[in-house]
């Protein structure tokens, strides 16, 4: 696949249309990671919350969220006079998809892992390492 059909290189400048691009490249800003994960921990923040979490100015929060909003990271909400934000749950499944993707083979579920330490061991099998008697 070519990445030339995703980039825009008409003003020197170049930005991209890829959403896994866009996604990654608005995780990719300390601040905006710092809020990414504090939205993770709850259901909704509102966004003058950020400001105690982030130690920027509350014009600076608002400048990040709106790169998450337009990145599809997060969602908003207008509740009276406040906007509160939660994560994207299409943007939490772009993730795992990126990251999937990434992955030679395929990933196996925890469950399946913790399944297969409890069986016991077969009586059949030949021990991995064998030590010598000594005399």
């Amino acid at each position: 696949m070519s990445i030339s059909k995703f980039v825009d290189y008409s003003d020197g400048v170049t930005r991209t249309t890829d959403p896994d691009v866009r996604l990654l490249t608005a995780l990719a800003d300390p601040v905006r990671l710092s809020i990414v994960r504090q939205l993770a921990a709850c259901d909704g923040i509102c966004a003058c919350d950020f400001t105690d979490v982030t130690d920027v100015s509350q014009p600076t929060v608002s400048h990040h969220l709106r790169v998450l909003r337009e990145a599809g990271v997060v969602t908003s909400e207008r509740k009276g006079s406040w906007i509160y934000y939660r994560l994207s749950p299409e943007a939490i499944g772009r993730l795992g998809a990126i990251a999937h993707a990434l992955v030679p083979g395929d990933f196996v579920p925890a469950a399946d892992l913790i399944r297969s330490r409890r069986r016991p061991a077969s009586t059949d099998a030949a021990p991995l390492i064998r030590v010598a008697p000594t005399s």
